[in-house]
């Protein structure tokens, strides 16, 4: 049987906190959006608007925010766009059953993927992701916890100190990575993976083991991508995520992702 949602406070796109034109009735969606040349999209949101939310609460949330655009002319219309890895510009998520044993979907399945900032095994994850709506359902929602009140939590000190390294070689070495650093510009970065980062220190089995516990525990929130053009922003330095568990007739939500390196 698979896992029963647990849902927090689950938000759509009726939420208070959106920016842009308001949603509708609050049902499952499909749609396929165009994917033509890419063109100038402009932003309908001003950007210091933008940029204090992101600041304040970590994520935005943009509701049927320019659906007829590609989500790579919105990604590029609210920031820069990052390429991960070759044709990892503009990635579909779909559920899967079974996957590769190094991916999400091959470790979870159909279930609850464990909260974590995305690419938390790089030396410098992605600044932001932004995931948009092609086909979604308010019962699955993008689960999130301000990383914030964990490192408070937790301890800014203890996670400043824990050393972890990733899973499996980069490049042929291991990346010693500290869970919580501040970066050149003084902007705080967060990392927490307990799939693909392994504790590679004392202070990091300490760390790891209280981030787990904490995270058992904690309250989060639920932000559903209902419609097409339903845009969700996130501090990826900041938020730790996860999807909530797929049931027999949500098999075909699809969501599609883009990391951006900055936001204008």
């Amino acid at each position: 049987m698979r896992p029963t949602p647990q849902m927090g406070n689950v938000s759509t796109g009726l939420d208070e906190q959106n920016i842009g034109q308001s949603g509708a009735e609050l049902r499952g969606c499909s749609s396929h959006l165009p994917q033509n040349r890419p063109r100038e999209v402009q932003p309908k949101v001003n950007h210091p608007d933008f940029r204090r939310k992101i600041d304040d609460q970590g994520y935005v949330l943009f509701s049927e925010f320019e659906s007829a655009a590609s989500t790579l002319e919105v990604a590029s219309s609210l920031g820069v766009p990052l390429t991960p890895w070759e044709g990892g510009l503009v990635q579909t998520l779909k559920p899967q059953a079974k996957a590769a044993p190094n991916t999400y979907s091959g470790n979870f399945g159909f279930g609850r993927f464990p909260f974590h900032t995305d690419l938390a095994h790089w030396r410098v994850p992605p600044r932001y992701l932004l995931l948009r709506c092609q086909i979604g359902y308010l019962d699955v929602p993008t689960l999130m916890i301000d990383g914030r009140v964990l490192v408070n939590s937790v301890s800014k000190d203890i996670l400043a100190r824990a050393i972890f390294k990733p899973r499996r070689p980069r490049n042929g070495t291991y990346d010693l990575l500290r869970l919580y650093e501040v970066d050149i510009e003084g902007v705080d970065r967060l990392r927490w993976d307990e799939l693909f980062l392994k504790p590679a220190s004392r202070i990091g089995d300490t760390a790891d083991g209280l981030i787990r516990e904490w995270l058992r525990a904690a309250e989060y929130r639920g932000i559903a991508l209902v419609r097409p053009g339903d845009t969700l922003v996130i501090d990826n330095w900041r938020m730790l995520h996860a999807r909530a568990p797929i049931s027999p007739d949500r098999e075909d939500r699809s969501i599609q992702r883009v990391y951006l390196e900055a936001i204008h």
